[in-house]
């Protein structure tokens, strides 16, 4: 069974930190690349960042490097993104995403279309 579920949002002031995790099923854990998305109402969905399966090839937007890490622990099926120093245009909802798919290059990893399987999606709220 494909599943994903995401956990760890809420509401933060600027600054601060939050950790999200995304528990996936062994079936969807083994795809070859896990990654963060968020949304806004009226936006398309944005690419925040990637892990392959390997946890060697990570990416991240441009707007979130430096800030934000995404990680993942094999035993527990779960891949984690740390959110550091908070903004208020980090406010979304962050969608977890498995992808089965092997491309070369970055770019596959940053498109929504890449990804096979999605999360419910959790709430995160930056306030100023």
């Amino acid at each position: 069974q494909v599943q994903l579920v995401e956990s760890g949002g809420g509401l933060v002031q600027a600054g601060g930190s939050l950790r999200l995790s995304c528990a996936a099923s062994e079936r969807t854990f083994s795809s070859n690349a896990m990654g963060w998305f968020r949304q806004v109402p009226g936006k398309d969905r944005e690419f925040v960042a990637a892990i392959k399966r390997s946890g060697i090839n990570i990416y991240y937007a441009d707007s979130v490097k430096g800030r934000f890490t995404i990680s993942r622990e094999n035993a527990k099926n779960t891949v984690y993104l740390q959110m550091n120093s908070l903004k208020p245009e980090d406010t979304a909802v962050y969608y977890c995403a498995a992808a089965r798919g092997v491309y070369s290059g970055s770019y596959y990893y940053t498109a929504p279309s890449t990804y096979d399987y999605w999360g419910q999606g959790t709430q995160v709220t930056v306030s100023s």
